[in-house]
């Protein structure tokens, strides 16, 4: 998906269009997840989704560079939009769930399959905004390929991509978001249910009036109660246009990857609802100061007419390529080892489970320190 969009949007064709084209495929697939019935159909549907959707992020990315004038001024302000689409959407799934799929009565085995089943509802929103968001592309500002010379124009926007990319401080960044992506899977595959059952503990026959006051704000689920890490988002976005000022690039990438290494130590050692509030929270600094700067670096320090392949190929990266290590060694590898035996209980060891993230996060960060160059010159020209 990436190869072919970034190669279409920086030869072929207007970023704005194939961005509406893609949501409005989207929406039709996504919507059909919604509908099947059995596994077969729902993996293929899912598979041709992720071919249209994941490029959607990059292009979004190189639209907003394109036309702002500033990018440590300007980005952090336009981006912080899609955090707040995420809290909405999270508060509303997870609201769904607390008032139409959670039952008063039955144990915690049967809630959870009537909150799995209530998740539904989430394809059909996400179908319905994929149309919004295709309409709403048509209108974004028109965004033609950069324009090159004949001899520049045969090349493949990907290869050229990747000459550029295998140059600091693009190198450093562009293997480490691979570990940083794996880190990400034990965040996003477990970390709903592991605050789920946290928050079903402690608020379960009124015994934590503060966990039962959560649940009613944010929702159940899981979800709900991550927007957290969102909104702590928020604030990091909108601080990052006065940050740039005064911090560089590096460090801002190594803040990112120091929180990273936090919130696996707190749902580790600290699996109580507070600090893991507190964790949930560090998602802020951990996508704000490493994914988010991530992104402007790669922009600096590409040439104008293969920065939509440029971005898309670290979104292949970040969402694809770290996706598919990370889900393996996360479920199959880890997970595995930090199950608790049918004998002594059966369950999860978390504290095994996020303490392999945050040793690979703290990795990640003495990596980072010693091998990404400390000042580097940013790409203005083709």
């Amino acid at each position: 998906g990436p190869f072919l969009a970034g190669q279409l949007a920086d030869r072929s064709v207007s970023t704005e269009r194939l961005l509406a084209a893609c949501h409005f495929i989207g929406a039709i697939l996504v919507f059909m997840l919604a509908v099947v019935d059995s596994f077969p159909p729902f993996i293929l549907i899912s598979a041709i989704y992720g071919l249209v959707y994941a490029p959607t992020l990059a292009l979004t990315n190189s639209i907003s560079f394109a036309h702002i004038v500033d990018r440590d001024r300007d980005f952090g302000p336009i981006r912080l939009w899609g955090t707040i689409g995420w809290i909405v959407a999270g508060l509303l799934v997870g609201q769904y769930l607390l008032r139409f799929a959670t039952p008063t009565e039955g144990g915690p085995d049967e809630i959870a399959a009537a909150q799995d089943a209530g998740r539904t509802v989430a394809f059909y929103l996400s179908s319905v905004l994929g149309l919004v968001m295709a309409v709403f592309c048509l209108f974004l500002p028109h965004t033609p390929p950069a324009k090159t010379s004949d001899q520049e124009v045969k090349k493949l926007a990907w290869l050229e991509a990747l000459g550029e990319i295998r140059m600091q401080p693009l190198l450093t960044l562009f293997l480490i978001a691979i570990p940083v992506s794996m880190i990400h899977q034990f965040y996003f595959v477990f970390t709903s249910d592991f605050v789920t059952d946290i928050q079903n503990a402690a608020g379960s026959q009124g015994a934590d009036a503060f966990a039962n006051a959560i649940n009613q704000v944010l929702g159940v689920g899981g979800g709900g109660l991550m927007t957290i890490g969102q909104m702590s988002e928020i604030l990091v976005l909108a601080a990052i246009p006065f940050l740039a000022k005064s911090v560089t690039r590096k460090q801002l990438l190594l803040i990112g990857l120091a929180a990273y290494a936090g919130r696996m130590a707190i749902f580790a050692f600290a699996p109580t609802l507070i600090p893991v509030l507190f964790g949930v929270a560090l998602h802020g600094l951990c996508f704000g100061c490493f994914i988010f700067v991530a992104f402007m670096v790669v922009d600096e320090h590409t040439t104008p007419d293969v920065r939509a392949t440029a971005q898309n190929l670290f979104n292949l990266v970040i969402v694809g390529i770290g996706i598919i290590v990370g889900s393996y060694f996360a479920t199959g590898v880890v997970a595995t080892w930090a199950t608790i035996p049918e004998a002594d209980g059966g369950g999860m060891d978390f504290a095994k489970l996020f303490s392999v993230p945050m040793w690979m996060a703290i990795a990640c960060f003495f990596v980072m320190l010693i091998a990404y160059p400390k000042h580097s010159q940013a790409r203005t020209a083709s």
